[in-house]
């Protein structure tokens, strides 16, 4: 898809997964469906700026789409099947239904259990979340040529085990919740900070359908610790985003942030579903610890009131449920609040993270306070050089030019 493309997806991104989720339902080719909303877009932006946007731009795309999917159906003569179904359509597309339905539709159908979870992820992410490849492959910290063929294989794989378009039996449900989950916490990522240099620094778009969509699984499952875990660490980060981006367009770390500005609504919601769960004594898992640790940066009124003994106690248990670098690289940035950034430094060198910038920001950081400004500096820069976001790479050159020289 070209730029401009990419913009107009990025504007009715809701409709570009009601689209594939209202094509896909249709002709059972996951493939087309993805491939048509893209050229609807396309024709969007060649189209729209002459003729100006139509009415219902939604309505537009959809129809565009399914006559373009049609075409395409009906030009492949070798898929005979699909061509005989194609002739029996009007060309009217049938309504689309509540969003809410084809959404989950479209996001159990690519979490199903016949492809291994990375898969899962990656695919659902593109077809739900509508990322990019460059975006999801940045979330899993691999190459975009690696995440586009893995994409491409689990498109393959649906195809080839003819996985049908519906959402799964509550028998089926914990069979596919981990993936589902995984999936809505990185849109959920992606919309709070993204990965690419766009004019949005926050998309509030992607972070507000992911906790939409988190509370749509709920109601599926209340009774699974670690949807409500989910939902809870949503909602208390959400509830961070006034404070997170200076007027200027520069990032606001958790340190400097106006806590007055935080959405306390938000904060006694998240607070109340991690109560819930801790008096539920079940074993927390993943999603509820990160709650956790939220509940206890959101309860402190100042950041000189947080409790950070109990932070890195979190943490310690997030480390034993997850023993990836970057719980540790987060773990440590607590660690230096509670035993002095030397402990921390210690702990983060040697991490398997040349490629993330965070890692070099979070070095950055500890080297700063250790004054060794020369280190802090290269730190600094190889953290601008990798960081995507432009409100992040903002902040890392004010802090490395405060170090003077």
């Amino acid at each position: 898809m070209t730029d401009a493309g990419a913009a107009i997806a990025r504007t009715h991104r809701e409709e570009w997964a009601r689209v594939v989720a209202a094509l896909t339902r249709r002709f059972g080719d996951l493939d087309i469906a993805e491939e048509m909303t893209a050229e609807a877009f396309a024709t969007a932006v060649e189209r729209w700026p002459a003729d100006g946007v139509p009415a219902n731009p939604g309505g537009w795309i959809t129809t565009t789409a399914h006559r373009k999917a049609l075409d395409r159906i009906r030009r492949e003569s070798r898929r005979a099947d699909k061509h005989k179904e194609a002739l029996m359509l009007s060309d009217t597309p049938e309504p689309l239904g509540a969003i809410d339905d084809d959404r989950l539709r479209l996001l159990f159908t690519c979490c199903h259990p016949a492809l291994a979870m990375e898969s899962r992820i990656a695919l659902t992410l593109r077809m739900v979340g509508g990322l990019t490849v460059p975006e999801i492959a940045h979330a899993f910290l691999v190459q975009e040529t690696a995440m586009g063929q893995r994409i491409t294989r689990a498109k393959a794989k649906i195809k080839a085990a003819t996985i049908p378009y519906r959402v799964p039996s509550r028998e089926d449900l914990p069979g596919r919740v981990d993936g589902v989950l995984t999936v809505l916490y990185l849109i959920f990522n992606e919309g709070y900070l993204p990965s690419a240099a766009e004019k949005e620094t926050v998309r509030a778009d992607l972070t507000a359908e992911a906790i939409r969509l988190t509370r749509l699984v709920a109601e599926l499952m209340p009774d699974d610790g670690e949807t409500i875990g989910l939902l809870a660490l949503m909602l208390l980060t959400e509830a961070r985003r006034p404070a997170r981006v200076s007027a200027s367009g520069e990032l606001v770390t958790l340190d400097e942030q106006d806590r007055g500005a935080w959405d306390r609504g938000l904060i006694a919601e998240g607070h109340a579903l991690v109560r819930a769960r801790l008096a539920s004594g079940r074993a927390p898992g993943r999603y509820q610890v990160l709650a956790a640790i939220n509940a206890v940066h959101t309860d402190a009124r100042d950041v000189r009131d947080t409790d950070w003994t109990q932070v890195v106690a979190l943490y310690d248990q997030l480390r034993r449920l997850d023993p990836s670098p970057i719980v540790r690289l987060n773990r440590a940035i607590a660690l230096a609040e509670l035993d002095g950034p030397e402990v921390a430094l210690a702990e983060v060198d040697g991490l398997p993270l040349e490629g993330y910038h965070a890692f070099h920001a979070t070095r950055a950081f500890l080297l700063r306070r250790l004054t060794r400004s020369e280190e802090a500096r290269a730190a600094y820069d190889r953290a601008i050089e990798l960081a995507g976001n432009s409100a992040e790479r903002a902040y890392l050159v004010r802090r490395r030019d405060q170090l003077g020289r």
